[in-house]
């Protein structure tokens, strides 16, 4: 079968249907509900649309939930590969508990995880308690939203970075090491080169998720207009008040702005695998 202008030949056919079926699936699950939103954006008009996101509580809160999550996002891409390097270059005691561990918060419902660091974290939990003496307070704060983000976004960078170290040839490191170059150099200039794409679409994977956590969030915040108020509770209180103009605005600020961020994300990647030679 001759392959058309845009696609590479194959020796299985069915290239029309399982792409008819792919595309159906993306509008169904992906472009029409965007659409919907955007659409929702263009009846509101520019000018009522600006003027809405610029109101001083929804700036607040569009602000409070991307900050949280770049701070979360990129604790876990430094925790995040430390752990993955130790559970794929070590063996201890422990060490398949622990890499169980790591998928636990795919598999716990957001909520119960928001109501176990809140029981933990507040005033009135052994931590909370034992840090209230120190001045630090974690549950209805910023620090709060950063340990729940960080918990929930942790798996992504693990997960997606642990592959490509077990995939790393041990031999570079040791040619590395024979010429002399020292550990950092050897992590700079031959680890770190090959781990970096893996480690951005970890990195872009937790900051998404981050962006739009809500239930284990709203527990340990708190929940106070213009310090813990995170923008996708305030997109909730907006629908109970049936001001969905409203809703719709915070929604398509989302949009843009993790559009813009994951657009970036995407740009250093792909820099990166075509500096090493993958792309």
């Amino acid at each position: 079968m001759r392959a058309g202008p845009f696609r590479s030949p194959s020796p299985l056919p069915g290239f029309g249907l399982s792409f008819g079926i792919a595309m159906a699936g993306l509008s169904i699950v992906v472009l029409l509900p965007l659409g919907a939103l955007l659409g929702r954006g263009l009846a509101i008009g520019p000018v009522e649309l600006l003027d809405m996101v610029n109101s001083r509580r929804i700036r607040a809160a569009l602000g409070l939930s991307f900050r949280a999550a770049l701070v979360a996002s990129l604790f876990n891409l430094a925790f995040g590969l430390v752990l993955a390097w130790v559970l794929v270059r070590y063996r201890f005691w422990g060490r398949r508990l622990i890499d169980a561990a790591v998928d636990l918060p795919f598999a716990l419902p957001t909520a119960v995880a928001g109501i176990a660091l809140t029981a933990l974290y507040a005033p009135t939990g052994p931590f909370g308690h034992a840090l209230a003496p120190l001045g630090i307070e974690i549950a209805y704060s910023e620090a709060g939203i950063w340990l729940a983000l960080i918990f929930i976004g942790l798996p992504f960078v693990v997960r997606t970075v642990q592959p490509v170290i077990e995939e790393i040839d041990r031999e570079a490191e040791e040619v590395s090491a024979t010429l002399g170059a020292g550990r950092l150099y050897t992590l700079r200039r031959v680890v770190l080169p090959t781990l970096t794409p893996a480690l951005m679409t970890g990195f872009a994977l937790a900051l998404a998720r981050s962006v739009g956590e809500y239930g284990s969030v709203i527990f340990i915040a708190g929940n106070l207009p213009f310090r813990t108020e995170i923008a996708p509770l305030l997109i909730v209180i907006r629908l109970e008040e049936y001001n969905h103009d409203a809703a719709a605005a915070i929604g398509i600020a989302m949009l843009m702005i993790s559009f813009a961020v994951l657009l970036t994300l995407n740009t250093i990647q792909f820099w990166s695998r075509r500096r090493i030679g993958l792309g």
